[in-house]
């Protein structure tokens, strides 16, 4: 299994909000669409950064009370892991789980096409690991 399966079975847009939107604009956003974090892009293909409910928070104890006003590119992290079509949920699953992040942008060449999240990777994995659990099982009552 690799991510470009896991994309197939996701909504095929890739929600992004430009460097200049507000962190009121981005919290609304984020409640309208039900989502943790969102990619930050000027043209929806380049990542400039990423963006998630933890920076807000973050940015909260920083900020305090002019923390609406403060654009996203303030509180984005711009160092952003990103991923491959072709990569691995094993693989993924490992990286999030070692850099300690629920958001993986997935890019093709240079452009952003997609985001998967720790529970589209973990859901993958059950589903992986329930069908290695069946074949041992048929494997086992065949062999009696």
């Amino acid at each position: 299994m690799n991510v470009a399966e896991i994309l197939k079975s996701k909504d095929a847009e890739v929600k992004t909000v430009n460097t200049t939107t507000s962190a009121l604009e981005l919290a609304r956003y984020l409640h309208t669409h039900q989502i943790g974090a969102v990619i930050v892009s000027d043209d929806g293909c380049s990542i400039d950064g990423i963006i998630s409910e933890r920076d807000v928070v973050r940015g909260l104890a920083k900020f305090e009370k002019d923390l609406p006003q403060i654009r996203v590119s303030e509180l984005m992290t711009k160092a952003v892991i990103t991923c491959s079509l072709k990569d691995s949920v094993r693989d993924v699953a490992q990286v999030m789980t070692q850099r300690r992040i629920r958001h993986l942008p997935v890019k093709d060449g240079d452009c952003l096409i997609g985001i998967i999240t720790i529970g589209d990777v973990l859901k993958e994995r059950l589903a992986e690991i329930q069908l290695e659990a069946n074949v041992l099982r048929d494997y086992a009552i065949a062999r009696r």
